[in-house]
């Protein structure tokens, strides 16, 4: 599970605690408003932030050595925020977009390497039952431990490379890379995992997850995911059920539709916050490990922010896209389905009270 904001405020005095080479913040040069537009976010969360890879990054490239690690920070940080590096940003800070590619692939990499601390899976019971006590609380579904998809994240493709690199095209048509994430009911990222071209389909990404392989073996105990139609129902894995075709049925499909959606929310304010993940760059097979670390980083960065309690942004037109469905010949075993079924017999085959709610 994301820790919770005391535990993060402990690691912040702890690191304040230490011998820092930087005895004022770059951040000081700027009000909150100013901070907020550039960066997306509060002055104390960026605060946290720019401390916290502090203490990891132990050097300044040496291609500027004039430059803090704060103003690392602020050119990557700029650059999620908008998808793109603030002119006036780089001229106070001396830099010009040249120096940019350079610098936001050693700190993405650097924020990237902070994902284990900060987008945790509830591995103890008592944190499994916490995160099954939430969604439960919230749709009625019992032991639910998170919600799964596979969004797509566009990169670009020269028109004359278009046959070259077919596997990065979605069902949709458009160029993409693809990730696998989990949340929790309050939108907190669970788990973030492999970045696939865009053609690779949800279930593809499940079965041949880490996490994926660990959940269908049992290794994280009788509970389930709810996941949208391009993952197939399994022991684990719960889906609706397409043809509802009693009243049961049709109460678990709202229930379902309830919680997932709290997945599409997450990644929509995930997208709003940081619009580098609306346009990736250009795409290459041998750099999707670069595209993996800034989405692991706007995800770690994502779970600080909450923490912290940063608003979101207004919703605005950023479309949030599902990952290619299977292709519909794979069948369902019936253990699978007779689980989903045993599991709407026993919760959902009458209706909810006013006073159940």
């Amino acid at each position: 599970m994301a820790f919770p904001l005391p535990m993060l405020l402990a690691a912040y005095e702890a690191l304040n605690d230490t011998e820092d080479e930087e005895v004022s913040s770059g951040f000081d040069e700027f009000d909150d408003e100013s901070l907020f537009s550039l960066f997306h976010l509060t002055r104390p969360c960026l605060m946290f932030i720019a401390d916290s890879i502090r203490a990891r990054m132990h050097y300044v490239s040496p291609k500027y050595p004039n430059l803090s690690v704060d103003a690392l920070v602020m050119v990557t940080l700029n650059y999620y925020a908008h998808g793109i590096s603030s002119a006036s940003l780089l001229t106070r800070l001396g830099l010009t977009h040249t120096h940019c590619p350079a610098i936001i692939s050693l700190v993405s990499g650097t924020i990237s390497g902070m994902t284990e601390k900060f987008v945790t899976f509830p591995e103890t019971e008592e944190a499994k039952a916490t995160v099954a006590s939430n969604v439960k609380t919230l749709c009625g579904i019992p032991d639910v431990l998170g919600i799964l998809a596979s969004p797509h994240f566009r990169v670009r493709v020269s028109p004359y490379d278009k046959e070259d690199y077919r596997t990065f095209f979605s069902p949709l048509g458009y160029t993409a890379v693809v990730s696998q994430l989990i949340c929790d009911s309050d939108g907190n990222i669970l788990c973030v995992e492999k970045c696939e071209v865009g053609s690779t389909s949800e279930h593809e990404m499940w079965a041949s997850s880490a996490r994926g392989k660990d959940v269908e073996e049992g290794l994280c105990g009788p509970y389930w995911f709810i996941a949208g139609k391009g993952y197939l129902q399994s022991k684990h894995v719960l889906t609706s059920v397409t043809d509802p075709a009693s009243d049961s049925e049709v109460r678990f499909n709202d229930a379902h539709a309830k919680i997932l959606g709290i997945m599409w929310a997450t990644l929509s304010c995930l997208m709003r916050r940081f619009k580098v993940l609306l346009q990736l760059g250009f795409a290459k097979e041998s750099c999707l490990d670069q595209k993996a670390n800034i989405i692991r980083a706007c995800c770690v960065l994502h779970n600080i922010a909450k923490k912290f309690s940063v608003p979101s942004l207004p919703v605005g037109s950023e479309p949030v896209y599902p990952g290619k469905q299977h292709s519909g010949t794979l069948e369902v075993s019936n253990e699978a389905l007779s689980a989903r079924e045993a599991l709407i017999n026993r919760v959902f085959s009458a209706p909810v009270s006013a006073s159940d709610k």
